[in-house]
């Protein structure tokens, strides 16, 4: 029996329903003896800012832009309506405090261009979080700047050649080592820095292969990027050597903090020989994720790489606290004024809330459910867990289709949209590339036994259904907001409809 978590609405787009007959609102007039003191308002406003033409917006009522917008969310699925195993990008529980602390006139009615003495609270909030990141890293100084992981990294990596700079060595150090199962972002930001990307292997253990590690670092390594856990789950075994092997030579450690909620209060990146940490917020410190945003990527360095982290970084002299521009080996601005605050005000709440103590419990409960789901998804005909036989996994497992695939027919894509039908989001499918026919599946700290077990009963029904009815799996999901799709359609340029403009420019082309 399938569970309908998603309903299905024939919903027009907003420029569908639009009629000029209706109103959702009026603007109040000028009163005149205003208007007799300062003008016509246009003229407050510069030329070169006015708009020559009239905006084509849709208009509608109120109620009847609120039930558009009611009826979307009820055709979509988020970590408030179900499961979401959503593997290395934590999608979990985010606890309603911290909206609610997001939410206050003091933190969201604020202006980033305010004077520093009408800020003096916020300052000291990202003072205190920063504070707090380093202490939890193992580095000397976070700045918060970075919105999203993939610019921390990106930062990361300029501060790794602005290092490389500074000694005269960065003709010569042009590399930059990732390993097989990084995370696209890793050899992208290190392209994006005018870096050789060179990729090691992964070995049987499921951790970087030490010996093809070695035989790739030399005077010409910038830099290794590295998460771990790794994206199979596994904790690298040799970090230790690694680190020492890089630093040798005289390059740089960079740790990706996707999986940092694994190691909460147990290990330190910058223990473990990191120069570099970026830490994703909207991950691990329970900030909103999905959707393209928003989301926060602070990056915490060792204390000789402190001079080029981004500006302005956050200071405290004793008396006030001030946003400090006079670093001249900064690599500069990554994002406007000083990162999205609102995310920023969100962990620092979550990690208030929680403790020290309570934050190494979080981890040890997502590891606890992930081995709890690798054990018992791998016993289940079909799936099995390739990679570091015998190992526990950390945060989270990589569970491969492949003997399902063999058998039936019925792959790891498929697999994932039948979960739809159950009220469960599909985990991250086809990924690490370097497992066959894969399901990443992290069920975070924040699921019950009972919905762990629930989601081991429904993957033994769709392998029971795979293996007796394969040709059900192959039209799902039948009780999603949205029916099966064309997936090379969809994500074809010529045929994606991204706004109104588009979509009106395609159908005078069809």
């Amino acid at each position: 029996m399938t569970d309908l978590r998603q309903a299905r609405w024939h919903e027009p787009t907003l420029f569908e329903m639009s009629n000029t007959t209706k109103r959702g609102f009026t603007l109040p007039t000028i009163d005149p003896e205003v208007q007799s003191l300062v003008g016509d308002p246009l003229m407050m406003i510069p030329q070169k800012l006015q708009r020559t033409h009239v905006l084509s917006l849709p208009s509608l009522s109120e109620v009847e832009v609120v039930r558009h917008f009611t009826r979307l969310s009820q055709m979509s699925f988020g970590v408030d309506s179900g499961l979401y195993p959503l593997g290395s990008c934590t999608m979990k529980y985010n606890p309603k405090v911290n909206e609610k602390m997001a939410n206050l006139d003091q933190a969201c009615l604020l202006h980033p261009a305010q004077d520093e003495t009408t800020i003096q609270g916020a300052l000291e909030l990202l003072y205190k979080l920063s504070q707090w990141l380093s202490e939890i890293t193992g580095t000397s100084t976070v700045s918060l700047q970075p919105a999203a992981g993939a610019q921390g990294e990106l930062a990361g990596v300029l501060i790794m050649r602005a290092h490389h700079k500074q000694k005269g060595e960065l003709e010569t150090r042009d590399e930059i080592i990732v390993p097989d199962t990084a995370h696209g972002t890793n050899p992208a930001s290190a392209a994006m820095a005018g870096f050789k990307v060179v990729v090691v292997p992964t070995g049987d253990d499921g951790c970087v292969n030490f010996e093809a590690l070695k035989s790739v670092v030399s005077h010409h390594t910038a830099g290794l990027m590295l998460t771990n856990p790794n994206t199979l789950g596994i904790f690298e075994a040799q970090i230790i050597e690694m680190t020492e092997l890089v630093h040798e030579v005289g390059g740089l450690l960079y740790y990706d903090g996707a999986n940092l909620n694994a190691i909460l209060g147990k290990a330190r990146a910058g223990d473990m020989g990191f120069d570099i940490v970026h830490i994703n917020l909207h991950k691990t410190f329970s900030t909103p994720h999905g959707g393209g945003g928003p989301g926060s990527g602070p990056i915490g360095v060792m204390a000789e790489l402190v001079q080029f982290l981004p500006i302005p970084q956050v200071e405290y002299d004793g008396k006030r606290f001030y946003l400090d521009y006079n670093r001249p080996q900064s690599i500069g601005k990554v994002m406007g004024f000083y990162g999205n605050f609102g995310v920023l005000v969100r962990a620092f709440t979550y990690i208030l809330s929680m403790g020290p103590n309570y934050l190494v419990k979080a981890s040890e409960i997502a590891v606890l459910n992930a081995n709890y789901l690798a054990k018992k998804l791998s016993a289940i005909k079909g799936f099995d867990l390739p990679y570091g036989l015998g190992k526990s996994r950390k945060h989270e497992c990589v569970i491969s289709c492949s003997q399902l695939k063999q058998d039936t027919g019925i792959g790891a894509g498929q697999v994932g949209k039948r979960l739809m039908d159950y009220g469960i989001h599909a985990p991250t499918v086809y990924f690490p590339s370097i497992v066959d026919e894969a399901l990443m599946i992290e069920p975070t700290e924040t699921e019950t036994i009972d919905e762990l077990d629930r989601l081991v009963d429904i993957f033994t029904q769709i392998s029971h259904e795979a293996y007796t009815n394969p040709k059900t799996i192959l039209g799902a999901p039948y009780n999603a907001g949205t029916m099966l799709l064309d997936e090379v359609k969809a994500s074809h340029p010529r045929t994606m409809c991204l706004n109104w403009r588009m979509s009106q420019k395609a159908k005078r082309i069809r």
